[in-house]
């Protein structure tokens, strides 16, 4: 697979997903990935799962979906409830895994929610110093030397960056490029992104306004620092 079509947060968000899937299409992307957290959120979640199902899309569960299948952390704002969906989102949701790998053209692409097992553990685009030296998700990622890639979401926030050992303080030399697409949260600058082995590069797209997606900024591989 060269081309890959990332969601990040979904939170229920039904036209800036269904508006996301039209642009892989158009783009002709090979596969379809989410980190989760596709409930919670103002939107149609049943249309939501029901669009992922049927585009084929490959996905884990973020922690919003754990605590719906668990029943805990409901009193959030725009909080579904089991009772809420079809048999059918159930279904979906409960067959997501924590975490998914699959292999790229770079290596094996570790498909999580947050860092690795953890889908509370946060990785942050401007993250330096101790806050990398404490992440001990990322060190073990590091310490593994397994993925060539990580896709992780749950911050919300776009990233395309490069870790090393030494940022982890881990022994060795082992990198991996970690990709967060984003959210599609109508209230943190919704979009979606595109893993282009092809092209060296990340290609963003605002959904701002679902009606006129905006191809946004492309980030390469190469000035991933």
């Amino acid at each position: 697979m060269t081309k890959l079509g990332l969601l990040g947060d979904i939170h229920a968000e039904d036209e800036r997903l269904a508006a996301a899937l039209q642009i892989f299409d158009d783009e002709n992307t090979e596969a379809i990935l989410f980190v989760g957290d596709v409930v919670d959120g103002e939107g149609d979640i049943d249309r939501c799962c029901a669009l992922l199902a049927a585009a084929g899309a490959v996905g884990v569960r973020g922690n919003h979906d754990r605590w719906l299948i668990e029943d805990t952390v409901r009193s959030l704002p725009h909080a579904h409830l089991r009772t809420e969906l079809t048999a059918a989102s159930i279904a979906l949701l409960e067959a997501l895994p924590a975490t998914c790998e699959i292999e790229s053209p770079l290596g094996p692409l570790l498909l999580c929610h947050g860092v690795g097992e953890s889908d509370m553990r946060r990785l942050w685009p401007h993250d330096e110093g101790y806050a990398l030296e404490t992440n001990d998700e990322l060190a073990e990622l590091l310490r593994s030397n397994h993925f060539a890639v990580v896709v992780g979401g749950h911050t919300h926030e776009r990233m395309v960056r490069r870790f090393r050992a030494a940022d982890a303080r881990v022994p060795g030399h082992a990198s991996l490029l970690f990709v967060n697409p984003g959210t599609l949260k109508r209230a943190d600058s919704p979009g979606c992104a595109i893993l282009d082995f092809a092209a060296s590069c990340v290609r963003f797209f605002d959904l701002d306004d679902p009606a006129a997606p905006i191809a946004a900024e492309s980030q390469p591989f190469a000035s991933a620092i």
